[in-house]
């Protein structure tokens, strides 16, 4: 579990969530702090695993292809394990959520069309230990902040 993070760890990420790629001179200059402050920071915060890795956001666009789903799945308590295992193999699916209430996994899924969905759809409900599933297309995405 990370370390609780101060005022000045939350301001650094927050500027990494918008660019990752800001150089250590221009973070420091943002937050007021000397170039060696930041570095310690940042050392700091992978080193706690607070920050577990740098990515690249890859912008779309409207005309992108793309059917993205979300799909609930309810699964046999002892095979859950074996359930989240075959779904990470399934390169559809670009985030998978334990969830609670009736369903236990939400898997979000992108596929080029909508045949590309009914067979992954068809993939997850053959996978041992999958008891049930309920998908909904998603139409348009109002709003889409970093995590």
């Amino acid at each position: 579990m990370p370390p609780a993070l101060d005022s000045l760890d939350r301001q650094l990420i927050d500027l990494f969530k918008v660019n990752a790629r800001l150089p250590v001179v221009k973070l420091a200059k943002a937050l007021g702090v000397a170039r060696s402050t930041v570095q310690l920071r940042l050392k700091a915060l992978e080193d706690s695993g607070a920050i577990s890795g740098y990515t690249i956001s890859v912008a779309s666009t409207r005309s992108a292809p793309g059917i993205h789903a979300m799909v609930l799945i309810s699964s046999e308590s002892k095979d859950e394990r074996d359930v989240v295992r075959a779904l990470k193999k399934l390169h559809q699916i670009n985030k998978l959520h334990s969830i609670s209430g009736r369903y236990d996994l939400c898997a979000m899924l992108t596929t080029d069309s909508t045949e590309e969905l009914d067979a992954s759809i068809d993939k997850i409900r053959s996978i041992k230990g999958v008891l049930d599933t309920f998908s909904t297309v998603l139409l348009s995405k109002k709003l889409d902040r970093p995590e």
